[in-house]
């Protein structure tokens, strides 16, 4: 069923659904639809939800929306019925002129997925247009000696309407000199042309008033008629002719306005006015005769308007020579318009994303591209890119979409913000681009733990420091970002001489500087090591740990301590001296040293007093000492006793050449440094034989 020539009814509309099924089709991959044109708007169109496989709520919980390349949007979504809705009154004849078939294509992008859904919407046409002649008269001039037979080809109708909705028929008034025939032209239209039946007679009828109806097949049926006047002229036996049945050309579309494109070329070998040719344009579209201009006395055609392949690619026109007798002939001028590259392809961000995290996976969609442009051929063939140096790529989908998606895993502490530029180039020469810019911010995840400088540290401090003494910063690095990167410090439990770490020093948390909670004492401990902690405030946090050495340094703060022999008790006074690093049974030894000196000098001292006596006696009574007692000069030495604590130092000096003896006993002396063997390093303590006589000394 098809409405013509009003606006449909309910009724009518309701029947036209249950015909056409108002259904879609999966064609090539595309949901198509149908609908009448001259529809109000909100116009039901089809069930959208349904052939998408959705719920009418989800159309705005998942962006479900329309993209289309067109200037005006025809269509909409009903997001409470989950239907597609005309946007406004649709004019087929505006938008596809007299196509056969008038489809509108657009996407429809369900966001949340970046899925595209190909549409196609046919656009039913209805009988809304009268057939129109461009003239509503015309005339023309016969001679009256024209022979019967003689064709006119009469103007044409237009209707734009299609189908049987179309023109579809002509009829010319009643005239007992004129018949109509109407051809059949190649490309399937019908091209009216009146026959002159019997010879006209000038001085009998001077000119014949007819009436052209041309009527379309709609129901009602639709006509516009074309009056026709002839006249009829003195004998003209020469009609004019074209050099050729046809002219061609082909012109730039950037041709400068007033550009002479072809000239057009008809003679007739009369003379006067019946020789006289005047060039007009004949059967011609009215956007055609506005942009192009015909010198009737030359046969020049020139452009008075810019040509636009985007709009036209091909311009035909029929060129009518006459003479001054009324005599005609026809020619068809075709102008083909050259494409040059004046568009620059179109870039349109369908969807895009502002910011993802760093562990963004690669091969995720950034955005959504579409890029489009006017031009035909090459210069209509575009390619995308962006730099090469990113971390991202194009991946190209139908109909000029494409992805940009991650190429690998971003990272934030190298790049946090990538300033990308889309190049779309067509391939004409010169070749145009058109660049866009996406901002596209790294946000941080914590994948970076908190770093010190070194893998450990040394301090050193005093003892005896006061409480609350700062004893080392220690600074964690953490390379993420706000929470992630706030970094806190703590120690790691443990224990000096059985006694928890926390009770001899603690850290800032938020500083890392450690402090002091007691003084510290040399002669308690000289060092201890402990870990410092570091972690950061992210989700789930990371941390690392540094160890810590610290060593106390020694003061002096003590004085001597006399350990033994005990003061005694009696108020008597008693004085032993012992080195410091004397062991157990010391004194089992010193007793023994000294008994051992003691006999050896009660020896000397009686061998002495007998060497003396046997030089002032008999030397028989001395027969049986030995007379080489003393008889070496070379320097005798005692057995050094390193071990004891006794503060004294002896000096003993034989002579033996002389039989005097010299016993020299020093007084005690005291030695401050207990630790050394005393007779060892004592230079006071001399034992040596002299050949000399020296006095006796005790």
């Amino acid at each position: 069923m098809v409405i013509q020539g009003k606006q449909p009814s309910c009724s009518e509309l309701f029947l036209l659904c249950l015909f056409l099924g108002l259904s879609w089709e999966a064609w090539a991959g595309k949901i198509r639809y149908m609908v009448p044109e001259e529809t109000d708007k909100a116009f039901f169109v089809g069930n959208i939800a349904e052939d998408l496989g959705l719920q009418p709520q989800e159309l705005i919980e998942r962006r479900v929306r329309i993209i289309s390349r067109g200037r005006m949007q025809l269509f909409a979504l009903n997001p409470r019925s989950g239907s597609l809705v005309t946007a406004g009154r649709i004019d087929r004849e505006e938008l596809c002129a007299q196509s056969v078939q008038c489809l509108v294509s657009f996407n429809i992008l369900v966001e949340d997925k970046m899925k595209l859904f190909p549409v196609e919407v046919e656009i039913i046409d209805i009988n809304d247009n009268t057939p129109q002649f461009q003239l509503e008269d015309v005339e023309f001039k016969m001679n009256e000696i024209t022979t019967p037979g003689t064709r006119i080809p009469l103007p044409l109708g237009q209707d734009l309407d299609v189908g049987m909705n179309s023109l579809q028929s002509y009829q010319l008034s009643s005239n007992p000199h004129f018949s109509l025939d109407v051809q059949q032209g190649a490309d399937g239209s019908q091209l009216p042309e009146m026959v002159l039946q019997s010879p006209l007679d000038r001085e009998e009828e001077a000119v014949h008033h007819l009436l052209l109806t041309a009527s379309d097949g709609g129901n009602p049926v639709l006509s516009g008629t074309l009056r026709i006047h002839v006249q009829v002229v003195d004998a003209n036996d020469n009609p004019p002719a074209f050099t050729q049945a046809q002219y061609n050309t082909s012109v730039p579309e950037n041709v400068p306005l007033g550009t002479r494109l072809l000239t057009v070329k008809a003679t007739d070998p009369d003379e006067g006015v019946n020789g006289e040719v005047a060039y007009s344009f004949h059967n011609i579209d009215h956007k055609i005769a506005q942009i192009f201009q015909l010198d009737s006395y030359t046969g020049e055609i020139s452009n008075k308007e810019a040509l636009d392949f985007e709009e036209y690619k091909i311009y035909s026109m029929e060129i009518q020579a006459q003479d001054g007798a009324g005599l005609m002939a026809r020619a068809k001028v075709l102008v083909k318009v050259l494409d040059i590259n004046d568009n620059a392809p179109e870039v349109t961000m369908t969807s895009v994303t502002t910011s993802v995290p760093e562990n963004f996976p690669p091969g995720a969609i950034i955005a959504l591209i579409s890029v489009h442009d006017q031009d035909s051929g090459d210069n209509g063939d575009t390619t995308c890119s962006i730099p090469g140096n990113l971390p991202f790529k194009l991946e190209k989908l139908d109909d000029n979409f494409y992805h940009l998606v991650t190429e690998r895993t971003l990272d934030r502490e190298l790049t946090s913000r990538y300033n990308i530029t889309v190049t779309a180039t067509d391939q004409g020469t010169p070749a145009l681009s058109t660049e866009t810019h996406i901002s596209l911010q790294v946000t941080d995840i914590n994948d970076n733990p908190p770093v010190f400088p070194q893998d450990s540290y040394s301090t050193f401090i005093l003892e005896n420091n006061p409480r609350g003494a700062s004893l080392f910063s220690a600074t964690a690095h953490d390379a993420d970002s706000n929470e992630n990167a706030l970094v806190t410090y703590s120690l790691v439990e443990d224990t000096i001489q059985g006694v928890p770490l926390s009770s001899y020093v603690s850290i800032n948390s938020d500083t890392g500087v450690l402090y002091a909670l007691r003084s510290f004492d040399y002669e308690q401990f000289r060092d201890f090591q402990l870990r410092v902690v570091a972690c950061d405030s992210g989700d789930p946090p990371l941390s690392s740990n540094v160890s810590l050495s610290l060593f106390v340094l020694d003061q002096n703060d003590n004085t001597p301590e006399i350990l033994y022999p005990a003061l005694p008790t009696d108020d008597s006074t008693g004085v032993e001296l012992a080195p410091r690093s004397a062991e157990p049974g010391y004194l089992f030894y010193l007793v023994v040293a000294l008994a051992l000196i003691s006999v050896l000098f009660l020896l000397s001292v009686i061998l002495a007093v007998a060497l003396r006596l046997r030089r002032s006696s008999s030397p028989a009574v001395w027969s049986c000492f030995p007379q080489d007692l003393s008889s070496k000069s070379g320097p005798g030495v005692l057995p050094s006793y390193s071990e004891g604590t006794l503060p004294y130092s002896y000096n003993l000096c034989v002579a033996s050449r002389l039989a005097k003896t010299e016993f020299t006993f020093s007084n005690l002396k005291p030695d401050m440094v207990p630790s050394r063997d005393l007779l060892c390093d004592d230079t006071s303590v001399d034992v040596c034989v002299s050949s000399e006589d020296p006095p006796n000394r005790f």
